[in-house]
């Protein structure tokens, strides 16, 4: 794929201007959006990353086309793993509600540029090392593995936001601000410059963004090893993560079966990587076998069962949640925003045994 300077250009400059109409429109004057404008804001967002889409088809051919299609919907639903965090973070620093948007498009902008560097230091290890393979399958899988164990641990608790240890290091080296000041990052005070904890949840973001790209950058690498298609995947992604954020808060919880469908999507996609690694290698402790008898899937079939994974995870967690308020009804069991039936009665049964210990 030949992609010229002017389309680099192109790109950079729909997302400097996607940025600047955030901070324009949005940021101006700080608001906590309401469902309806989340929900226009993400369908446009949606809409671009779309019509960029059929722009490469149109110019490169459909395999460039259907790989970034293929590579866009999969950093999409590895995304929603981003939102849990966000939600967390934002939680555990208490983020005023009129400043979350600021919070989030900063730290989402720090997550591109981090991204970006990551891509390209990946084009140049892929381009020179196609074993390389064999690690990011093996990243996949030991991901893929740690999403399904995820998704079995219910400990009936909420979990707290762990500092990363770059968050931790800022705090010991510069001076931070009690509480908010306003929607400011910075903070002059008796001759003093001092960071706020709105500079501090900003970093948290883009920084913690960076774990979830160490699964999500080898994982596209599956389906295009073109630069430019893989940044524009994630970058596109990304930026429509800050409205889907204030459309689906308090809904996420409602996927309970989430995490196996992306420890199915990455298991897939680890897979897909080491036979690609099999084929290409030059190892000669694996020329013992043909390994180009094993098909390595296309892009077609990748699409199809990401596609296929997010459809059942959807239907089956919505049909445990009617099923689980059936049961709660039945029980009488009061079941808060963000629970599901077993941890409502992990609640009850700590809150019985605390009153008896009382």
């Amino acid at each position: 794929m030949d992609v010229h300077a002017l389309g680099w250009f192109s790109l950079v400059g729909l997302i400097v201007v996607m940025i600047a109409v955030d901070i324009v429109g949005h940021l101006r004057n700080p608001h906590a959006p309401s469902i309806k404008e989340a929900a226009w804001w993400s369908a446009a967002y949606v809409a671009m990353a779309i019509v960029f889409g059929f722009i490469v088809w149109g110019v490169w051919g459909h395999e460039h086309g259907t790989g970034y299609f293929t590579g866009y919907l999969l950093e999409k639903s590895l995304s929603i793993d981003n939102l849990f965090v966000f939600v967390i973070i934002i939680a555990a620093f208490k983020v005023p509600r009129k400043y979350q948007q600021e919070v989030l498009l900063a730290g989402i902008v720090i997550a591109i540029v981090l991204r970006g560097i990551f891509i390209a230091i990946g084009a140049t290890v892929v381009e020179r090392w196609s074993d390389v393979f064999f690690l990011f399958g093996a990243i996949l899988i030991y991901a893929a593995i740690s999403q399904a164990r995820e998704g079995t641990v219910d400990t009936g608790e909420d979990e707290g936001y762990q500092e990363n240890a770059f968050v931790r290091l800022v705090r010991r080296v510069v001076p931070v601000t009690e509480g908010f000041v306003g929607g400011k990052m910075l903070h002059r005070h008796h001759g003093r410059t001092m960071i706020t904890p709105l500079l501090l949840a900003i970093i948290a973001i883009g920084s913690a963004d960076l774990v979830f790209a160490v699964d999500s950058i080898p994982a596209i690498y599956s389906v295009t090893h073109e630069p430019y298609l893989i940044f524009a995947a994630n970058a596109f992604s990304l930026l429509g993560l800050r409205q889907l954020y204030f459309l689906i808060d308090g809904l996420l919880d409602k996927l309970v079966y989430l995490h196996y469908g992306l420890a199915a999507i990455l298991a897939f996609i680890g897979v897909k990587q080491v036979i690609h690694a099999l084929h290409e290698t030059e190892l000669g402790f694996l020329q013992f076998y043909d390994w180009h008898s094993i098909p390595e899937p296309d892009q077609y079939v990748s699409l199809g069962w990401i596609v296929g994974v997010l459809i059942v995870t959807v239907i089956a967690s919505l049909r445990r949640n009617a099923k689980d308020r059936r049961l709660a009804a039945v029980e009488g069991v009061m079941v808060r925003p963000g629970e599901d039936l077993t941890q409502a009665r992990a609640r009850l049964a700590r809150e019985e045994r605390e009153r008896e210990e009382s």
